[in-house]
């Protein structure tokens, strides 16, 4: 797509609201060098900052500030762009955005419109838009690294490739259609077999990854399962390093759900304090447990706290994953191993390496695929390429629909990075077999 195509000059503040040492303030569109000198007066040259006195329409100094300008197609939107690195004065930065707001032809972005007009402008691709949305929301280690390689385009390299293995077995069989006179191999179906096979194992081994890329931006949920008086609100608390849940020698002290959110070893969780798990006569306890185990059952790892380390019948079901730990580590001198206080922390540095190793298990598979719209377009390419496959093995005379199976495949994969596009699939038909047509 051309850049600046019949839009508007936007501008928006760029950081984070409220008073700071620095706010930039960016403007992208036909009009942001006309605009950012009304401001500033003579421009610096371009993709250099450059110390400017900033004045309103009237000449009143707003603020001695450093400006950048950027022609088109070298800017992050792809259009022509210039930015004001303020100070972080909420006054200084309401009368830059009032005095370009003068402008007929400017208008406040709307959220997220830089990155679309980036994406439209060919700067970035839609999956590296999402990653780009993960990248400001990171709050751990891992949703960083996850974040970062979808922004650097994994997934849209790995598309690529898919494609033109798809492209290439489309283009045989489309050959073998509308050319079959010409220099055209006499059977291309083994070949094409053999490639939609390999498409297929690959595109089921991406899309089983992104429940797990799912989780490392979404965070984990660790319950914390016991009966009444375990530790279970104390553990929290040391967890947390605050007192988040309140602790009693008294049973049935945590009648409802308490999460802190927390890192640990780079992944997201968010820890669960339940009641404890017990038959009760009180009705707003007995809500509290029945809620407990419901919200147990859908947490990804579950840790058991019991005075014996085994588990015990009231409590959920025990899962592949989950631990089971002897509560009040501190009463029982040397079971830091299978023990666990959250009093005096004992055996809490290891509990924490646990769940980091169980998460690292858990998120091995993740490859570039990262979100459920990923996955429910390569379950499409998938599906096509079967039926692809099976239209194939039916014979000479059902080639055609497998073709056009080919080519919903694609469109499933291109849909994964925002370009729809069937250009390319004749451009391989005529290239590659040298038909001259």
């Amino acid at each position: 797509m051309q850049s600046g195509l019949s839009m508007d000059t936007i501008y928006a503040v760029s950081t984070a609201p409220g008073i700071s040492g620095i706010a930039v303030v960016r403007v992208s569109g036909p009009d942001s060098h006309v605009l950012a000198a009304n401001i500033s007066g003579r421009l610096p040259p371009v993709r250099q900052l450059a110390l400017r006195r900033l004045t309103d329409s009237e000449g009143e100094f707003i603020d001695r500030a450093m400006v950048a300008c950027f022609p088109e197609g070298r800017s992050f939107t792809g259009e022509a762009m210039a930015e004001f690195h303020l100070h972080g004065s909420r006054e200084v930065v309401k009368k830059v955005l009032r005095e370009l707001g003068r402008s007929d032809g400017a208008r406040l972005a709307m959220p997220g419109e830089f990155t679309r007009r980036a994406m439209q402008n060919g700067r970035l691709d839609l999956a590296q838009a999402e990653g780009l949305g993960d990248l400001i929301q990171a709050e751990t280690r891992e949703q960083l690294r996850q974040a970062a390689r979808a922004l650097e385009g994994a997934l849209g390299k790995r598309v690529e490739n898919w494609r033109k293995s798809l492209i290439h077995c489309a283009s045989l069989l489309e050959a073998s259609i509308d050319f079959a006179d010409e220099e055209v191999p006499a059977n291309v179906y083994p070949e094409v077999l053999e490639g939609l096979d390999s498409l297929i194992k690959d595109l089921v081994s991406e899309a089983e990854g992104v429940s797990a890329a799912e989780r490392v931006r979404e965070g984990f949920e660790v319950a914390i399962v016991g009966p009444p008086n375990s530790g279970k609100s104390t553990l929290l608390n040391f967890l947390a390093g605050r007192e988040a849940a309140i602790t009693s020698e008294f049973a049935g002290t945590t009648r409802d759900i308490i999460e802190v959110r927390m890192d640990i070893g780079g992944f997201p969780a968010t820890i669960l304090d339940t009641a404890g798990m017990r038959e009760t006569g009180d009705p707003i306890e007995g809500m509290g447990v029945e809620r407990a185990r419901n919200r147990a059952s859908k947490a990804d790892i579950r840790i058991f706290l019991t005075e014996t380390g085994r588990i015990e019948s009231k409590m959920v079901d025990f899962r592949d994953g989950d631990m089971v730990l002897r509560c009040k580590a501190d009463l029982y001198p040397g079971c830091s191993e299978d023990g666990v206080s959250g009093k005096t922390g004992a055996g809490v540095d290891n509990l924490v390496h646990r769940i980091a190793s169980e998460f690292e298990k858990r998120t091995s598979s993740v490859a570039s695929a990262t979100r459920i719209r990923h996955q429910i377009a390569i379950e499409k390419a998938i599906a096509s390429l079967y039926s692809a496959r099976e239209e194939i093995r039916k014979g000479d005379e059902r080639v055609e629909f497998a073709a056009d199976e080919l080519r919903s495949s694609i469109r499933s994969l291109d849909s994964l990075t925002g370009r729809i596009d069937t250009e390319h699939l004749l451009d391989e038909i005529f290239s590659s077999f040298c038909l001259g047509k």
